[in-house]
């Protein structure tokens, strides 16, 4: 039976959820990047805003837990450092894992944080936790420039491999947007989330090769550790910028093929549940 309020000759148009990466609407986050922007500029303002010592804290994090680490690890501990000093040792991997705790922590509170912006308006939602990595990557030069100090006081003269270190970068940005993004969508529904956020980052601190080396594993299990995104990041810092001989190997690899499964699924899930956003939060 033909229904009389609709025009014969009116074509009817079915609206269907996209599957798969189609979902991700890449074109649609590129039509908003003047908004992420403004978002992340946003988001460094506010973050030393009133604060007495500003954009320093991103040195001190970093630089005093090197001291502890230096001290109890180092000192009292008498861990290994592949013949490096520990305190140059430690901060190289300091550097990178501030920078990928920093943007996690920011990205799995960044939809509760924002809970105005989603009820009012439309725009991709994905561009609140991808905000996060601008302020981190400010935070990450300022730290670098404290490391590059440290490594030229020592004595330490890069080598070629250097020339991998953006690379290494982009391994733990992309591990740390994808398990922001499965932690920022869980923290809508369940706010226990941003309880446990510390926690799993204490674990995952210990899980990590930063207060001692890699060296210590045998194959394979060497190589299983590198499903850890961060441990193939730490590594690759080391190699790249203190001209440590050979390759962090296999390892590398599994972090990298980690840290690619993390944001994929991360993306996917997040635009799953994109949804459901406005009327949970």
């Amino acid at each position: 039976m033909e229904n009389p309020l609709l025009p014969d000759d009116e074509p009817l148009t079915e609206i269907v959820p996209t599957r798969g990466f189609a979902a991700l609407q890449f074109r649609e986050i590129w039509d908003y990047r003047e908004l992420l922007r403004f978002l992340a500029e946003r988001d460094l303002k506010v973050r030393y805003k009133q604060t007495l010592l500003g954009a320093a804290w991103a040195i001190i994090q970093p630089l005093f837990t090197m001291i502890v680490f230096t001290l109890f690890f180092g000192k009292l501990g008498r861990m290994p450092s592949d013949g490096l000093p520990y305190s140059v040792f430690s901060y190289t991997a300091l550097v990178p894992w501030t920078f990928f705790a920093t943007n996690l922590t920011m990205a799995s509170n960044s939809l509760v944080n924002n809970s105005h912006l989603l009820t009012k308006v439309y725009f991709p939602r994905i561009l609140i936790p991808l905000a996060s990595v601008l302020p981190s990557l400010v935070d990450f030069a300022l730290a670098f420039l404290v490391l590059v100090g440290m490594v030229a006081f020592h004595g330490i003269v890069p080598t070629a491999n250097l020339a991998w270190l953006p690379l290494f970068l982009l391994m733990a940005a992309a591990a740390s947007v994808g398990a922001g993004l499965w932690l920022a969508a869980l923290n809508v529904q369940f706010r226990d989330v941003r309880y446990a956020v510390p926690f799993l980052l204490q674990f995952w601190l210990f899980i990590t090769p930063v207060a001692y080396p890699s060296s210590l594993l045998r194959e394979p299990w060497k190589t299983l550790y590198g499903l850890n995104p961060m441990a193939g990041v730490v590594e690759g810092f080391r190699w790249s910028l203190l001209g440590l001989r050979g390759g962090p190997g296999p390892l590398v690899w599994a972090s990298a093929l980690a840290a690619l499964l993390l944001l994929a699924s991360g993306l996917l899930y997040f635009r799953r549940m994109e949804r459901t956003f406005a009327d949970t939060v």
